[in-house]
């Protein structure tokens, strides 16, 4: 039996180390075949990019968000990793059953941590294995986050736990019987009992059962290496150690999701100067290896676990977008592609071959076959990624929020519209029209530019306009960039109007753009037409820059950053201003208006007093919430209004649910699947509400439109409202009750300034 037993398990573990090794290269090389990204934009500040690693390991920071799984999660990932020595002893027992580790083998710390993370290693698949039968995908399959997951692999990989962990506490046993131990001690706590149930057998039994068992740990572990070796794209095992450098090169060094701004465009490694485009520039990504290394990186790391697909609001209203199933396709396409760019394949950008055909005649023939699939193409033109796909996408957010290996969905789903924009001119129909407008008119509606002042007629106060009443912002406290929505959409004016009828009650000096403004760009670069996003920013930031005072020549009459405040009603425009203009050369302290009345009513300048009765529910406007983690001012607001019960979604603040408008679906027709706007006010519906809040144009539009059609279908009371929380507000403070001061003199001690988006 010993022979066997050493035999067997050596060959395994020549074959297995071999096998992982050749692996492990492969995958290196493989990752290196992605472009350069800016230098040091993934390796800036070391040290707290090793804090944030170890906090989202040791802490299961982003896994812990779902309860049990978590923990479970936590024992089996710090028993695969620390559990290591138990190889070595098991090679030991191979030649001597009763052999131990030198000095740790009697180590009672050790044997004391060995037990517990053994037990609970066992434990914690245990549980994983029920989650999974619990949630096994049905037939329709789309309500499982397992839907579309390789499940045979996951199948095994748990197994292969089970059964070593089952094989440790089964060592420890046959350990604690061949030693004599005849009582409890505190080195088996936790397998004496199995100590107990060998201690009746002789000592050649109990010696053939540790040769035996040992082979059994080492050829189950064997027998994994060798799986995993053959097969680099099963993210299910090799996330184990692929997540660790993932996490590490994040976009943010802090930790931060990888959310707000997105990126600039850069080919080589560069970013790209669109005044004076190089000859040689890539314009978004139509061949796997055009993304970054750190795409390739993301895309092996997948654990196909399907949080993110349990998140997408396009998923989850029947259409063909799951991020998960995206990123598992450009994964197993990269692999397989992976022999044909290894051998100096690849086409250039106007399709001709790189290689010669000496030097692809080794490659197999369905990595050539692999190469000659369209990434971006329709299931009839053999396509990677179908256009709808990509199109389906609305950029909220949560898959970035979810995923608890840091994986930039949102970023690769961009680079490809980019390409898609850029240079096939394939999107669909309608964004082009809002395209033309923003080119033409600089708004999306293709309004006059005049027609952005017309608000203004319908207040009965003055609001001081830049370079018309005002020479620049140097006699106010903030700009209030009303936007395209607040300017020109009905709807959205009632919010914009509010607000600035409450900054007016609460004597917060303010000023608004002269109605040369455009629009920030948001839905342009979320299309993918980044140019055109970089031309009206860079006409915005001239035109910030000089609304502050910054293009005095004379640097000492220049006003100093910290008056560059500005307050914006919808989140596009803020994350758009404060996130992404940096990129453009305009700096500015950017907060939303939520934030902004949440002071003032914390100093005591804002007095909502006027009941405002019947049941609201808040619905978080993704870029508010996920990509600025902005989500207790509105709430706080509607607090304070006498009179209002509030209750949440199911969906709500991290794991709010889209309400369809964002990455330029605003200006699309939704053709596929139920509309997602229909499905969020569905949700809201079913709480039975009297008022539906939010705290965004693009969300009210959306959600109003949808319980308007339901209103008209009788499926909704009539009495309920769709409402800004501006206007919540301003119906509460603007009429005093008796006995109380008038609204901006109470005493009170300031509060803070709110946070702007960095």
């Amino acid at each position: 039996m010993q022979l066997a037993a050493i035999i067997v398990s050596l060959v395994l573990t020549v074959i297995g180390v071999a096998l992982i090794s050749r692996a492990v290269a492969q995958i290196y090389r493989f990752i290196k075949l992605g472009q350069p990204l800016p230098a040091g934009s993934r390796t800036d500040d070391w040290k707290s990019r090793s804090i944030t690693l170890a906090r989202e390991f040791v802490g299961h920071t982003r896994m812990n968000r779902w309860g049990i799984i978590g923990v479970a999660h936590w024992f089996v990932a710090v028993g695969f990793l620390t559990l290591g020595l138990t190889i070595v002893t098991a090679y030991g027992q191979l030649f001597k059953a009763d052999w131990t580790l030198p000095i740790l083998g009697g180590f009672l710390p050790y044997e004391l941590y060995t037990e517990f993370i053994a037990l609970f290693t066992t434990l914690g698949i245990l549980v994983l294995i029920a989650v999974r039968q619990l949630n096994r995908p049905s037939k329709p399959g789309r309500k499982s986050r397992f839907a579309g997951s390789k499940t045979g692999q996951a199948y095994f990989v748990e197994a292969v736990i089970l059964v070593i962990g089952l094989a440790i506490m089964t060592l420890r046993g046959l350990e604690g019987a061949i030693h004599g131990v005849d009582h409890y001690e505190a080195a088996y706590w936790a397998s004496y009992p199995l100590v107990a149930a060998f201690k009746g057998l002789s000592l050649g039994t109990l010696q053939n059962l540790v040769y035996l068992t040992a082979m059994i740990k080492l050829g189950v572990t064997m027998g994994w290496a060798i799986t995993v070796g053959l097969n680099t794209n099963m993210g299910v095992a090799w996330h184990r150690f692929l997540a660790f450098p993932n996490i590490w090169f994040k976009r943010d060094a802090k930790g931060a999701t990888s959310l707000g701004e997105l990126l600039p465009m850069t080919s080589g490694g560069k970013a790209i100067d669109f005044t004076d485009p190089g000859e040689d520039d890539v314009f978004g990504v139509s061949q796997v290896e055009q993304f970054s290394w750190k795409g390739l990186l993301d895309f092996s790391t997948c654990t196909e676990c399907g949080r993110c697909q349990s998140q997408c609001p396009a998923w989850n209203t029947g259409k063909p977008l799951s991020p998960k199933l995206l990123i598992m396709s450009l994964r197993d396409h990269a692999h397989a592609k992976a022999p044909y760019l290894l051998a100096g394949g690849g086409k250039t950008m106007e399709g001709e071959e790189k290689a010669s055909e000496e030097q692809l005649k080794d490659v197999p023939a369905a990595a050539l076959a692999e190469a000659e699939r369209p990434l971006i193409g329709t299931a009839e033109e053999n396509g990677v990624i179908d256009p709808d796909v990509l199109w389906s996408c609305t950029t909220c957010g949560a898959c970035v929020e979810q995923c608890p290996v840091d994986i930039e969905h949102v970023d690769h789903i961009v680079d490809m519209r980019r390409y898609q924009v850029m240079i096939e001119s394939a999107f669909p129909s309608e964004a082009g029209t809002m395209l033309k407008n923003l080119e033409k008119k600089g708004n999306p509606w293709g309004l006059a530019k005049k027609q952005r002042l017309e608000w203004l007629k319908e207040v009965e106060f003055e609001v001081p306009v830049v370079g018309k009443d005002i020479e620049d912002l140097s006699e106010v406290e903030y700009l209030y960039w009303v936007g395209c929505a607040g300017a020109l959409e009905d709807r959205a004016k009632k919010t914009t109007k509010a607000f600035a009828e409450l900054l007016h009650m609460a004597g917060v000096k303010f000023a608004i753009m002269g109605g040369d403004e455009k629009c920030t760009g948001d839905s342009a670069r979320r299309l993918g037409n980044e140019p055109l996003f970089q031309e009206l920013g860079m006409e915005n930031v001239a035109a910030l820059n000089m609304a502050f005072g910054e293009d005095d020549e004379d640097e000492s009459t220049r006003k100093p950053k910290s008056a560059k405040k500005i307050v914006a009603t919808c989140p596009h425009c803020l994350n758009t201003i404060g996130n992404e203009y940096p990129q453009l050369g305009g700096d500015y302290e950017v907060i939303h208006h939520t934030q902004l009345l949440q002071h003032l009513i914390d100093e005591g300048k804002l007095l909502p007093v006027t009941p405002v009765e019947g049941l609201i529910t808040y619905h978080d406007p993704c870029y508010l919430g996920r990509h600025n983690k902005v989500y207790t001012p509105p709430r706080e607001i509607m607090s304070a209004v006498p009179g209002l019960r509030q209750q949440e979604m199911h969906r709500h603040k991290e794991r709010g649910f889209c309400c369809g408008a964002g990455g330029a679906r605003m200006w699309m027709e939704e053709r596929i699947g139920k509309r997602i706007n229909n499905e969020r006010v569905d949700e809201a519906l079913s709480l039975n509400p009297d008022i539906v809040s939010t705290a965004c144009p693009f969300c009210l539009v959306m959600l109003t439109d949808s319980v308007n059609g339901k209103k008209n279908d009788g499926k909704a009371k009539e009495s309920v409202q769709v409402v800004d929380v501006a206007q919540l507000l301003l119906e509460s403070v603007k009429t005093p009750v008796e006995d109380e001061p008038p609204a901006g003199t109470a005493e009170s001690e300031s509060e803070p300034e709110p946070e702007p988006v960095k």
